[in-house]
């Protein structure tokens, strides 16, 4: 858990927020990088900053598209407010460490995808870092309202995310794979352009929430553009689209997190590869700012794994 991210879980006062907000924006020069230090959203840090300058009547921060800089008047304000935090924040990990690690229930709904992609690269490490923490995961494809039934936190696709949830991104970034096995591909031919498709067994997928059969995107350049493709096979399981890819049935759309592993050790192929449009980012969402210890270690977890995988 970062320092700051200690001193506001012990101190949660509006005027103390801001002061963190402050030191963490100047320290990392830009809003956006301060709300993944500090585990809220970028607006969240924004209005925090906006409020101290308010109640200060003074401006702390040069802001412009490019960067963000302290003002005269900020970085003297910085020089006697950094020293202070600090000793506060010695204070709380002291209070930490005598208080023992974070423990309790978490629990956490999600999508099969996040599952495989965000939470299980992490989650025996951070099990074995907080053993005093019980992970729950509800795993299901439909959108649930997080508060009302009980859950810390969720994860989708950012779009999905509600307005008035903090938002912070999760994961590598993603895009569709259209992949195959080298048998199906000796036996029918690699396709070199998305409209090749519709002259080979395709296997489709039916999203269990919606009953649609889906549509598969494709981009290049200043093109793009849907296909539904043919098939004789249609499947609502990812984990079933991707055993009946590898059995040579035909040819799958997958996301890229789930398949790595295959496409290494040559069981699958990858195909139209300069196809492949970017996805959303996933999105971990919690209803407050006010985070209990149990998700902030987890978002700490996560946020290193975002760092190891920039945009």
């Amino acid at each position: 858990m970062g320092a700051y991210g200690l001193l506001k879980d012990a101190m949660q006062q509006d005027q103390l927020d801001g002061l963190v907000a402050f030191v963490t924006v100047a320290e990392e020069k830009g809003f956006s990088a301060a709300a993944v230090r500090l585990g809220v959203s970028a607006s969240a840090v924004s209005q925090t900053v906006r409020t101290l300058e308010q109640r200060l009547g003074a401006v702390l921060f040069n802001r412009t598209t490019r960067s963000v800089n302290l003002t005269e008047a900020g970085q003297r304000y910085y020089e006697r407010v950094q020293p202070a935090l600090e000793l506060l924040t010695d204070a709380s990990q002291a209070l930490v460490r005598d208080s023992g690690q974070p423990g309790g229930l978490l629990r956490i709904n999600v999508p099969r995808a996040a599952y495989l992609i965000v939470l299980r690269p992490i989650l025996r490490r951070f099990m074995e870092a907080y053993p005093d923490i019980t992970v729950e995961m509800q795993v299901e494809s439909h959108l649930v309202d997080i508060v009302a039934q009980g859950y810390d936190a969720g994860i989708r696709f950012g779009h999905l995310v509600e307005k008035d949830m903090v938002a912070l991104r999760v994961g590598p970034p993603l895009s569709t794979h259209i992949i195959a096995s080298p048998k199906y591909l000796e036996h029918r031919g690699v396709p070199r352009h998305p409209h090749d498709l519709m002259d080979h067994e395709c296997i489709n997928f039916r999203f269990p929430t919606t009953g649609q059969i889906e549509r598969w995107e494709f981009a290049r350049g200043d093109e793009s553009f849907q296909l539904l493709v043919k098939g004789r096979l249609i499947v609502n399981d990812a984990s079933v689209l991707v055993r009946s890819a590898l059995d040579g049935l035909g040819i799958a759309n997958m996301i890229n997190g789930y398949i790595e592993p295959l496409l290494a050790r040559g069981r699958l192929v990858r195909i139209l590869e300069d196809w492949s449009p970017a996805l959303p980012h996933l999105h971990l969402y919690y209803p407050s700012r006010r985070v209990p210890a149990k998700l902030r270690a987890l978002i700490d977890y996560l946020n290193i794994a975002v760092a190891s995988n920039p945009k």
